[in-house]
């Protein structure tokens, strides 16, 4: 379990009526951003301080791992500078009736603030530029003190708990987002009908393109199984993340068996450029050993070619879930 601080003061009501976290990828600028990275570190059963116009307004407990999502419709006019697509998780928020203001009790708070990273000046004002960072348990048994039962029963409510089986609705928005950009697709009539059908069916890794990738790929780089009925043509950079020609290009993929795919779509796993597995810290690793993959030692699937590189590049730095 851990303990994170977001700054919603533009967007509070709607993450709040909504249920969720949502931050871009990148500054506007397109620079990565640490307190956006955060999000990917975020696991079922943490527990979020929500601080709005200088007070702890709501405690919130994670029900989902982050996950990319288009940006809320609701968010309107608020975040028009924000990329359109970025991170988003599912959280199930308390509105809190004593509402702290830290900076009446910064005594209190200041030794427990971290030197990298903090919410908070020393002076105790809040800092705007931060969205998401994580706070140290000396730091939030501390909040939780100055806040009372309420925070006491939020943490109660997970702690002890497993929440690896978690069921979350973080597939809906997904799915949601895919079947707008196939309809987009299926509209576009300065393409061949023929070509519109080929991308469709790469949403699904069926297709052209699963015979593209099936001339690089034989088998499952994880557990081998290399018989064509048992393997799922994966997507690298994601086909809704993709353009047209990454879409349809075979070294944008692997052959995977269901379960490695969903951990690989999911940023669960990642393969450097050599080969080497990586394994999100986030991930539940007793899930993933049950699924094949080797969680005790160093496993290396093998090489990559330079195209195969080039995706598996954005795979880590958008997709994998990972720390700073």
């Amino acid at each position: 379990m851990r303990f994170w601080w977001v700054n919603q003061n533009q967007t509070f009501r709607q993450e709040l009526t909504g249920g969720y976290l949502w931050s871009p990828k990148r500054n506007a600028n397109g620079a990565r951003n640490p307190f956006y990275e955060a999000m990917r570190e975020v696991a079922p059963g943490d527990l979020v301080f929500s601080f709005v116009d200088t007070r702890i307004k709501a405690v919130g407990v994670a029900s989902s791992f982050c996950y990319e999502c288009p940006k809320p419709v609701e968010f309107g006019q608020v975040s028009w500078n924000w990329e359109q697509v970025g991170w988003r998780a599912e959280v199930a928020w308390t509105n809190l009736s004593r509402q702290i203001r830290p900076k009446d009790h910064i005594a209190v708070l200041l030794p427990f603030l971290p030197g990298k990273y903090s919410p908070l000046r020393a002076s105790g004002d809040g800092l705007q530029h931060v969205y998401l960072t994580e706070v140290s348990s000396p730091l939030a048994d501390a909040l939780g003190a100055l806040i009372g039962p309420e925070y006491t029963a939020a943490l109660s409510a997970v702690q002890g708990k497993d929440h690896s089986q978690l069921m979350t609705q973080e597939s809906v928005g997904v799915d949601e987002w895919e079947e707008h950009l196939q309809q987009t697709i299926l509209d576009r009539a300065e393409l061949p009908e023929t070509t519109r059908l080929q991308l469709v069916r790469a949403r699904r890794g069926q297709g052209l393109y699963r015979k593209r990738v099936a001339t690089i790929e034989t088998a499952c780089r994880i557990t081998g199984v290399n018989h064509p009925a048992h393997l799922v043509a994966s997507h690298c950079k994601p086909w809704r993340d993709a353009n047209d020609d990454e879409r349809l290009d075979g070294e944008n993929g692997l052959l995977l068996t269901p379960s490695i795919d969903h951990l690989f779509d999911r940023g669960f796993i990642a393969f450097e450029d050599d080969g080497g597995l990586l394994i999100s810290p986030v991930a539940h690793r007793p899930s993933l050993a049950r699924l094949g993959v080797e969680v005790e030692r160093g496993t290396n699937v093998g090489g990559f070619s330079s195209g195969q590189k080039r995706y598996l590049d954005f795979h880590r730095t958008s997709v994998f879930l990972q720390r700073r």
